[in-house]
């Protein structure tokens, strides 16, 4: 709706106007799914519960594959935030274009607090809710926490920690930080994109901003876990496996920030 600043008439009724169409995006449903099959032998013959860990693994693969098929769709966001070691380029789209390219990321180019709090404030500038309170959700490789963490001065990370949140040091993780909630997963995409060539070339890791409606969701199945039927004679073969019919897109351009930077731990191979 339109912002309305014109003082309200005593005694006149204002008009109703109509509710502007929604936003629509595109969302193509697929099938995924895996299976294993458990043998009677197996569960007979081995030392450990084998049974229990086949479950676990089946359960992993699926929570493995989504997490990937999720992030396909956010490494495409529009919004990029990159350095190369002294400043920080921010890019919506192909207008204006990022002043950092991709192959400008080196060695230096490690994700520091200006950039977490870059992050949060343009998703605010952007008029982009949060997604937790008043915060702001970050999905983080830990090879690029490890940087943050590890940063030091007056407005870096672990200065206020030291005294106040000792306890984010002590477990070793990022938590609250600059207006933004941040996830570690060792699933957030990383390649050879930046500076270099070859064997040297710069591994560059993505760090996701998200606010809310940063993705739209279509699911016809939940993703679940299925216990395939037995149709041997003798009955020693047993399916395991998950299914599921969902598709994700991009919603809202603005929700999401993908920042772009290296890891001292790993800056190559």
């Amino acid at each position: 709706l339109a912002q309305q600043i014109t003082p309200l008439n005593e005694l006149v009724d204002p008009d109703a106007v109509a509710a502007g169409n929604p936003t629509t995006v595109s969302v193509t449903l697929n099938e995924y799914g895996n299976a294993i099959l458990v043998s009677n032998k197996l569960d007979l013959f081995s030392f450990t519960d084998v049974t229990a860990g086949l479950v676990n693994q089946v359960a992993w693969n699926l929570v493995d594959s989504v997490d990937l098929l999720v992030q396909n769709v956010l490494a495409a966001g529009t919004q990029t935030l990159r350095t190369d070691g002294t400043t920080i380029g921010y890019g919506f789209g192909t207008t204006p274009t990022n002043p950092i390219a991709l192959t400008a990321i080196d060695s230096n180019s490690v994700l520091t607090s200006d950039m977490a709090r870059f992050a949060p404030t343009q998703l605010r500038t952007n008029a982009v809710h949060p997604n937790k309170d008043n915060l702001y959700t970050a999905y983080i490789h830990p090879q690029v926490s490890y940087d943050l963490r590890r940063e030091t001065g007056a407005a870096a990370w672990r200065d206020p920690h030291n005294y106040s949140a000792a306890g984010n040091i002590w477990a070793g993780e990022i938590g609250e930080y600059e207006g933004a909630c941040y996830i570690e997963t060792p699933r957030a995409q990383n390649v050879q994109t930046g500076a270099g060539a070859g064997s040297t070339q710069t591994r560059v890791y993505n760090t996701y901003y998200t606010g809310q409606q940063a993705l739209a969701e279509a699911v016809a199945e939940e993703f679940h876990t299925v216990r395939g039927p037995v149709v041997d004679k003798l009955t020693r073969f047993q399916p395991l496996g998950w299914y599921g019919v969902a598709g994700w897109s991009l919603y809202r351009p603005e929700s999401l920030i993908v920042a772009q930077t290296t890891s001292t731990l790993r800056p190559t191979s």
